[in-house]
């Protein structure tokens, strides 16, 4: 169960999860989870290990050490990889075509958590925080940069390629598509 609690503590990324949330996923009871939580916190002590847990608030999440920061700032502001990720690409689409979205808005629409594609897209300033959301907690709204629209060549969102019917590009199979107008 360490293992399992690890990997819930990963895919949660910087949203975390309560201990409630924790107990409800894996059928434990609170002795049970903080025995666990102690034995992870125990690991990530370690000299060795490059993660550590974290307790904020009512949630754990998994965090990188303090001390190893320079090298994640390098990380961050490393230059010569210029090349965007289907998933990088993904949520710029995302923000793109809705102007202004939360994190939490991405992450549903994708299913996946997107934090460090956000954090990797604000450095790379092809995003930009453009104000605060009305929801609750007053998160980050993300919208596109000047210079999003120089890298991609667009005067502005109008631009965009545009979308009719978004049910048909969930079935549409690109290579097929092609394929079939090469032979006509």
């Amino acid at each position: 169960m360490e293992a399992v609690l690890e990997g819930l503590l990963f895919i949660a990324g910087d949203d975390g999860l309560s201990i409630n949330k924790i107990k409800e996923i894996t059928e434990l009871t609170d002795d049970q989870v903080n025995d666990l939580l102690n034995q992870l916190e125990k690991e990530y002590s370690k000299e060795n290990r490059g993660i550590r847990l974290e307790k904020l608030g009512n949630k754990i999440k998994l965090t990188t050490k303090k001390e190893h920061n320079v090298f994640y700032e390098k990380y961050f502001s490393f230059d010569g990889d210029n090349n965007l990720s289907n998933a990088a690409l993904e949520v710029l689409a995302i923000i793109a075509y809705n102007k202004e979205v939360t994190r939490a808005m991405i992450d549903e629409i994708r299913g996946v958590a997107s934090s460090h594609l956000v954090r990797k897209l604000l450095s790379k300033n092809l995003i930009e925080i453009k104000g605060k959301s009305d929801l609750p907690g007053k998160p980050n709204l993300y919208g596109v940069t000047d210079y999003f629209l120089d890298y991609f060549g667009m005067n502005t969102l109008e631009d965009l390629p545009k979308i009719t019917n978004p049910e048909e590009l969930e079935e549409l199979d690109l290579y097929e598509t092609r394929y079939n107008d090469e032979k006509n």
